[in-house]
């Protein structure tokens, strides 16, 4: 008999291992299915699944160099029925109460519930949202690239740029400064 990979064929359990177990298939040819292919479950024991001398039905999994045979109980049996989940609630996409934490205590300071523990504030519709904009369309003031041959000079550019970074920089670092002094306090 030649085998074929994917084919469905039944055979004898000829030995059982602490890694899986070895089925006869036709006098002569056997293969070994591992433990992880012999049930749907985790499996622990493997002779809590199988018996030496039980007649089973196996999947050929692949032929490999050597006459090696991989096998699969598992893959063999109709695939089981997921368990119903009507009892379940939808999601729809909200936190639960208290932050989701155990203990019932909020998470962070989320600037959309309030703070700690304040009432949750209603979004705003997409309508009064302000419109995204789009920067390669319409560059801020101090990004904007100049044609004329007398504001192209590279370094009135550099000094505009230099002098902008400057002042981003200097904020960074008036902010994270800030919030390093509130967080000593806070101890």
């Amino acid at each position: 008999m030649q085998l074929e990979v994917g084919k469905i064929y039944e055979g004898t359990v000829t030995g059982i291992t602490k890694f899986g177990a070895f089925v006869e298939l036709e006098k002569g040819t056997t293969g070994m299915v591992h433990i992880s292919e012999v049930a749907n479950t985790y499996v622990n024991d493997i002779n809590e699944h199988i018996t030496q001398g039980q007649q089973v039905k196996v999947k050929v999994l692949s032929l490999g160099d050597g006459g090696k045979i991989s096998l699969s109980i598992k893959k063999a049996q109709p695939a089981p029925e997921r368990p119903d989940r009507g009892d379940r609630k939808p999601f729809n996409g909200s936190r639960p109460q208290g932050g989701g934490r155990p203990g019932g205590r909020p998470q962070g300071g989320d600037n959309r519930q309030g703070g700690f523990g304040g009432e949750k504030r209603p979004r705003r519709p997409m309508s009064e949202r302000p419109a995204p904009v789009d920067f390669a369309k319409n560059p801020p003031p101090e990004f904007e690239v100049r044609t004329s041959s007398e504001d192209a000079n590279f370094e009135d550019m550099m000094a505009r740029f230099k002098a902008t970074s400057e002042e981003r920089i200097s904020d960074l670092k008036h902010v994270t400064e800030n919030k390093r002094r509130g967080s000593s306090r806070r101890k």
